[in-house]
């Protein structure tokens, strides 16, 4: 008879090395700048996979999308779910294709998403736009009526054992003793960075100063 085993969801089972275990390494990983999530779950009997924008508050993670789509609807009544976000870091170069690598940061939440209503909403959009656009929502109007009513709001608490964090920050391996390295070959990493470009105005906007919120996010990365 074959037995069951829980499925642990805040287990790394291969490069156990490169396991987090800290709640700190949880969060710098879901904040970390240029974030997306890929949200899955199960709807019908079928997988659903879809990259979404998100926004952190404390222990929660808020997630917003049309009241239209009908598996987000799937997700709100209460379906388990898992948020994956990935940063990648670099291009590692090793002596083989076997050992070529990447370096990257990334997390994987599992819970179950709630929606949210009244108030609740009105703050977690807010939130979610302050995470994705910092200062922006000072300069903007509020959401209308109609706005939010065409938007459902959702939340997936954060909550210990139901999550990792792995991250490979290395140059790649030495070769094994009896593997043939090409000693011309040029092994390392190759960074990858991000970086803003200069802004590009609307047409109605066409000779109007930077909004603050703009200057202050293009200081934090350099214009290329």
């Amino acid at each position: 008879m074959i037995v069951s085993m829980p499925l642990r969801t805040d287990q790394i089972n291969r490069h156990r090395e490169r396991a987090r275990t800290e709640r700190a390494e949880l969060d710098a990983v879901l904040d970390a700048e240029h974030h997306v999530g890929t949200l899955c779950t199960v709807a019908d009997g079928r997988p659903w996979v879809v990259p979404m924008l998100y926004g952190r508050a404390g222990d929660r993670i808020l997630l917003h999308g049309s009241v239209g789509a009908g598996a987000l609807r799937h997700v709100a009544a209460g379906a388990p779910a898992a948020l994956c976000v990935t940063h990648l870091d670099g291009w590692v170069y090793a002596h083989s294709m076997f050992n070529c690598s990447a370096n990257f940061r990334s997390a994987v939440v599992h819970g179950t998403l709630i929606a949210l209503d009244g108030e609740d909403a009105v703050a977690a959009l807010d939130r979610i736009g302050e995470c994705l656009f910092p200062g922006r929502p000072a300069e903007v109007p509020g959401h209308t009526r109609k706005e939010i009513a065409a938007t459902a709001a959702l939340a997936m608490d954060i909550t210990d054992g139901q999550w990792t964090v792995k991250v490979r920050d290395a140059g790649p391996g030495d070769p094994e003793e009896d593997e043939v390295v090409d000693p011309r070959l040029w092994t390392g990493v190759v960074p990858v960075r991000s970086a803003y470009g200069t802004p590009q105005a609307a047409p109605r906007a066409a000779g109007l100063p930077l909004s603050a919120s703009i200057v202050e996010v293009l200081r934090s990365r350099p214009v290329v």
